[in-house]
């Protein structure tokens, strides 16, 4: 599943496959536990005092090794769940042309909200990475202008979790885009966006 290298101001991402070595999707796993483990645990403060003084000679292990963007692996992995990087749910791609695609994740309790529901803030984050990605394959650069998002039912954490998005038309530099998220046969939510293609030189 490749992505368009054509662009406006736009710098090119380097999507790769192999940065950071055959460790690289364990290290970002393991950072997903952490965020679960952390926003689900009520540790001892023996036990938090542990974790900190960890995470801090995790931080400064790999602080020294920071690049600028284009050097990034994070977010440029197409070959791991959600390309690499911790901030969207581990999202896997079953179905990707230039005019649909399908993805799955489960959302753990880094992202809950209240009551066994997401945040509904990150269904938002979804369609935007599922919707970009699309808009963007097979065609220049493009930036979301607007996403709307209906919420039709609560999002349950630790389910899986089915997302789909489709190209309904496009309109000169203009894409407009559809994108619905399921669980099981429920409906979670459903949303419209419109992704407008980047004039030369604009960042």
């Amino acid at each position: 599943m490749s992505e368009p290298g054509n662009i406006g101001g736009f710098r090119p991402r380097r999507y790769r496959t192999d940065g950071g070595g055959p460790d690289f999707g364990r290290m970002i796993e393991a950072l997903r536990r952490i965020q679960d483990g952390i926003t689900a645990a009520d540790a001892p403060e023996g036990v938090v005092t542990e974790v900190a003084d960890m995470l801090e000679k995790v931080a400064a292990a790999v602080e020294p090794y920071e690049v600028d963007e284009e050097g990034m692996i994070a977010g440029r992995r197409v070959d791991l769940p959600g390309r690499g990087q911790a901030l969207i749910p581990p999202l896997e791609y079953d179905e990707w042309d230039e005019d649909h695609v399908v993805a799955r994740c489960s959302m753990g309790r880094f992202y809950l909200g209240a009551n066994g529901a997401a945040h509904g803030g990150v269904i938002p984050l979804v369609f935007d990475e599922v919707l970009g990605r699309l808009a963007n394959t097979g065609r220049p650069v493009s930036r979301t202008a607007y996403l709307h998002v209906n919420f039709r039912a609560i999002t349950p954490i630790d389910a899986p979790l089915r997302v789909t998005g489709t190209v309904v038309r496009i309109e000169g530099r203009k894409r407009f885009l559809t994108a619905a998220l399921h669980h099981g046969d429920t409906l979670c939510a459903d949303g419209d966006a419109l992704f407008v293609a980047l004039n030369p030189g604009q960042p």
